[in-house]
């Protein structure tokens, strides 16, 4: 029963891939409506976190949504990352302050912590591909300047044998829940990842940035799309910011006006090696 779980939520992802980028996608809806039916009735969607049945709308409990850590004011005006002190209007970060992002903005929703750490993992490597309905509107609070004012949500690509074994790329997942729900439209293959690149756990920030350094282009048909653009950059964790901030260099690049960047969680930790 797990095994046909795992089959058909894939599935569902492979088919929500193609809506967005068949020009009749939306010949493909009942279909996709009417597996998820299905799929709900033998198998109906349980908390990520805690295990429990739950609403496909509500995706996760009241108890263990007790026990995410929003991010909120106060907060570096470039990168976001929180401040444990009271702090002035348009502060800025050390480390920002010491080496502008190539982004204008970034924006997490949640403290990848202890709490958020086993929902987002579940969901990036073992199929609760349902939760994501209920990240998106976490992430519009957390983005509402920047999604007030974007063009375009651009998802950060994985190399395609990465997608190929996983079979999804949740940034996608995210930036198509995040597109239903705004109205703004998603470019999937805005950009590509050019070469394959270590997996970056374990690696401290020096090592991360230049595992992905020149790792991403722009999709030459997508060109004209992106220049004088606003664009955001959706991804799940932000860490150390290296694969962000490589991509938003490669838009900047190609004549993006703006790039921002949102994801869901981001590690907010004194030992990073910055």
């Amino acid at each position: 029963m797990y095994v046909f779980s795992i089959k058909i939520s894939k599935l569902i992802a492979y088919l929500s891939e193609i809506a967005y980028k068949n020009p009749v996608r939306s010949a493909l809806k009942p279909v996709q409506t009417l597996i998820q039916q299905a799929v709900d009735t033998v198998l109906p969607p349980r908390c990520v976190i805690t295990g429990d049945i739950v609403d496909r709308q509500g995706m996760i409990t009241a108890h263990a949504w007790s026990q995410l850590n929003f991010i909120a004011e106060p907060q570096c005006t470039k990168c976001g990352i929180p401040f444990e002190f009271e702090s002035f209007e348009g502060m800025t970060c050390t480390a920002c302050l010491d080496r502008e992002p190539p982004f204008e903005t970034a924006r997490a929703a949640l403290k990848y912590d202890d709490a958020s750490r086993d929902m987002i993992l579940r969901f990036k490597h073992a199929d609760q591909i349902h939760v994501v309905l209920a990240f998106v509107p976490w992430m519009e609070k957390a983005g509402a300047e920047m999604l007030a004012q974007a063009d375009y949500l651009i998802p950060v690509p994985l190399h395609r044998w990465r997608l190929l074994s996983r079979r999804y790329n949740q940034s996608a997942l995210i930036a198509h829940a995040l597109s239903r729900k705004t109205k703004i439209p998603t470019l999937v293959d805005g950009v590509l990842r050019t070469r394959a690149t270590e997996v970056q756990g374990y690696k401290k920030a020096v090592e991360r940035h230049k595992n992905v350094k020149k790792a991403f282009a722009v999709n030459p048909k997508r060109v004209e799309q992106i220049k004088g653009k606003n664009l955001i950059l959706i991804d799940d964790v932000y860490t150390t910011g290296a694969t962000v901030k490589e991509c938003a260099k490669t838009l900047v690049k190609a004549g993006a006006a703006r790039v921002d960047v949102l994801t869901l969680a981001r590690v907010v930790r004194d030992d990073l090696d910055f």
